[in-house]
């Protein structure tokens, strides 16, 4: 395995890890993202799903919509993870899950015509209707 990436929920009972570099870092903006995280926008760390693990013995999953899961802590509620159906090949951790989450900088917003009236962005990132 190459360098190796950790992280876990609040409580530290589940954990998340990947190798390699994530194929991409963004924000979302998506209500549903939102309402999972009570923030008014979200950062994810696509990852290769065969790079990918979680485990923990609380460990579990919310069918939000149709073909999605999000991964959380049962013990603490910390969500870790977004599964989406659509999405085969990778899994979105949550960038706040990380150890080290300063080591990712995001490259887009994504979601945006979902992003809140009052969020006023600083950045010349791309933004994006839907996850490029």
């Amino acid at each position: 395995m190459t360098d190796i990436t950790k992280g876990h929920c609040l409580c530290g009972q589940t954990q998340i890890q990947f190798s390699g570099d994530p194929a991409w870092v963004v924000h979302c903006h998506c209500e549903s993202c939102r309402r999972n995280c009570s923030a008014p926008y979200t950062t994810f760390v696509g990852v290769s799903r065969n790079q990918a693990e979680m485990k923990g013995w609380y460990l579990r999953a919310y069918k939000s919509s149709e073909g999605v899961k999000r991964w959380f802590c049962r013990h603490c509620g910390s969500p870790v993870a977004y599964d989406a159906k659509a999405d085969s090949e990778h899994i979105h951790f949550y960038l706040s899950a990380l150890q080290n989450p300063q080591q990712f900088t995001p490259t887009a917003h994504v979601y945006i015509e979902e992003q809140l009236s009052w969020v006023h962005l600083g950045d010349d990132l791309p933004k994006h209707l839907k996850l490029p």
